[in-house]
C-alpha cells in the first residue's frame, strides 16, 4: 500500500505531531485549571494572557515563514495583525452599541425606527471624535460574516498590492525592510487621524464584551477564546510546516540563500515571494482578530513600527528558520514581559539606585537580542536541535565549505542529515 500524502508529510515532519500533542495537553491543563470549567486555579485574566500569547505565537510563525525561510525581513507584519483586529473590532463595537441603544429606546412610546437606532449608534461610537455620520468604512460593520471576510481580505489585499509593487521592482534586503516599516508607519499615522473613521487615537474599546452573550460570564468567554487561539495556532503550525516541507519550501530556502541563482534557473522568484508575503499577512490578520477581543481594546499605537521590530526580536530569540523556535521565542518573551511589566516583579535595590523592571524590561530584552545574535545564533530552538541531534556536522578546519544560508547559525536540513 502506498503511503498517503498526509502520512508522508507527517513522516517527514515528526515535530508537527509533537507540537500538536504538546498544544493539546497544554489546552486541556489550562481548561482543567480555569474557573470556567475546572478547579479555579488559574485566574480569568491569566487565561486571557495565555490566549493572547497563543495568538502572538501564531504571528511569530508567520514572521518565521517570511523571514526565517524566505529571507524577507518584514518590519510591517504587525500592521496586518492590527488590521485584522480593527476589522473584527468594528463589528464587536457596533453590535454591542446597537444592543445598548435598542435597550435604551425600548421604553419609548413608539418602537424606534432603524434610522433612530443608527443615529444613536453613531452618537455613542463617534461622538467622542465629533462625527455625526457613519463613516464609509463602517458600511458593513453590522454584518459579522462580512467583517470576518474583511479580516482576511483587507490585510491580504494590502499585502498583495504592496508586495507586487516592491517585488516586481526587485527591492531586497534592508531597503525592503525600510519600505515595510514605512508602510506600517504610514498606516499608523493615518489611523491616528479622526478622519480615518476608526476613532483616531481613541481606537476601539470594549471588545471583550461579546454581543448577544451578555448572559455569559467573562471566565467562560475567556476560555472560549483560549480554545479558538489554540485551534488557530495548531492549524497555522500545520499549514506552515506543510508549506515549507515540499518543493515550495525548498524554493523559499533557495530564495533566502541565493535569490539570483534561483532566478537564473528560471524560477519566478517574485511570484514565490509575493505568495508567501500575502499568506503570512493573512495569518497575521487572523491572529490579530483573535488577540484584540481578548485584549479588549485596539488603537493605532498597536500598529506602530516598534511592534513589528519586537516581532523580529521574538523570532530571533526563539531561532529563525524553525517553526517551533518562533513559537518558543514568542511565548517566552510574551509571558516574561507580562510578568515584568505587570507590577508583580519585585524591584531590585542596588544601593545607589533601584532597578524597576517596568522601566528596564525593554533594555533587558534588547540586551538579550544582542546576546542571542552574537553567542547563540540558533536561538532557544537550538537547544531542541541539540536534544534531537539536528546540529550541523563538524567539518575539518580546512574543509568548511560555503555558507548555505544568510548566516552561520541557520540550520540547513541538508547538513543536518549528513
Amino acid at each position: 500500500m502506498r503511503p498517503t500524502i498526509t502520512q508522508g508529510f507527517l513522516a517527514k515532519n515528526p515535530s508537527v505531531l509533537i507540537f500538536l500533542a504538546a498544544l493539546s495537553l497544554f489546552t486541556i491543563l489550562v481548561t482543567i485549571m480555569s474557573s470556567a470549567y475546572g478547579f479555579d486555579l488559574v485566574s480569568t485574566s491569566f487565561v486571557k494572557t495565555l490566549g493572547k500569547t497563543l495568538t502572538l505565537c501564531l504571528i511569530a510563525i508567520a514572521m518565521d515563514l517570511v523571514w526565517g525561510y524566505a529571507g524577507i525581513l518584514s518590519l510591517g507584519h504587525f500592521a496586518f495583525f492590527g488590521l485584522g483586529g480593527y476589522m473584527i473590532g468594528m463589528w464587536l463595537m457596533y453590535a454591542r452599541t446597537q444592543g445598548v441603544v435598542v435597550a435604551s429606546l425600548a421604553a419609548s412610546p413608539l418602537p424606534p425606527t432603524p434610522q433612530e437606532v443608527q443615529a444613536g449608534v453613531v452618537n455613542q461610537i463617534f461622538g467622542v471624535v465629533g462625527a455625526s455620520d457613519l463613516p464609509l468604512v463602517w458600511t458593513f460593520a453590522h454584518s459579522l460574516p462580512i467583517q470576518l471576510a474583511l479580516v482576511v481580505l483587507v490585510p491580504g489585499l494590502l499585502a498583495l498590492v504592496f508586495g507586487w509593487l516592491a517585488f516586481r521592482s526587485r527591492v531586497t534586503g534592508v531597503y525592503l525592510s525600510i519600505l515595510t516599516q514605512a508602510m506600517t508607519l504610514a498606516l499608523s499615522l493615518y489611523l491616528f487621524q479622526n478622519e480615518s473613521g476608526l476613532r483616531g487615537n481613541n481606537g476601539l474599546s470594549g471588545l471583550q464584551n461579546i454581543p448577544y452573550l451578555d448572559h455569559i460570564s467573562q471566565d467562560v468567554i475567556s476560555i472560549w477564546f483560549f480554545w479558538a487561539s489554540a485551534f488557530a495556532l495548531g492549524l497555522g503550525y500545520v499549514l506552515a510546516a506543510y508549506v515549507v516541507s515540499g518543493k515550495f519550501g525548498q524554493a523559499l530556502r533557495a530564495i533566502r540563500d541565493d535569490e539570483q541563482r534561483l532566478r537564473f534557473l528560471g524560477y519566478s522568484v517574485e511570484g514565490y515571494k509575493l505568495f508567501i508575503f500575502t499568506l503570512t499577512a493573512v495569518i497575521a490578520a487572523i491572529a490579530g482578530a483573535l488577540y484584540y477581543p481578548q485584549a479588549g481594546i485596539i488603537n493605532p499605537a498597536e500598529i506602530a513600527p516598534i511592534a513589528s521590530i519586537y516581532l523580529a526580536v521574538w523570532v530571533a530569540i526563539g531561532g529563525r528558520g524553525r517553526l517551533y523556535g518562533a513559537v518558543i521565542g514568542a511565548a517566552f518573551v510574551s509571558l516574561v514581559s507580562s510578568y515584568f511589566t505587570g507590577g508583580t516583579a519585585p524591584d531590585v535595590p542596588l544601593g545607589f539606585a533601584t532597578l524597576k523592571w517596568v522601566d528596564w524590561w525593554q533594555v533587558v530584552l534588547g540586551l538579550s537580542f544582542v546576546a542571542v545574535t552574537l553567542y547563540a545564533p540558533r536561538g532557544m530552538g537550538g537547544l531542541f536541535d541539540r536534544f534531537a541531534h539536528l546540529l550541523p556536522p563538524r567539518r575539518p578546519p580546512n574543509r568548511h565549505g560555503a555558507d548555505l544560508g544568510p548566516d552561520a547559525g541557520s540550520l540547513r536540513e541538508r547538513e543536518a542529515r549528513q
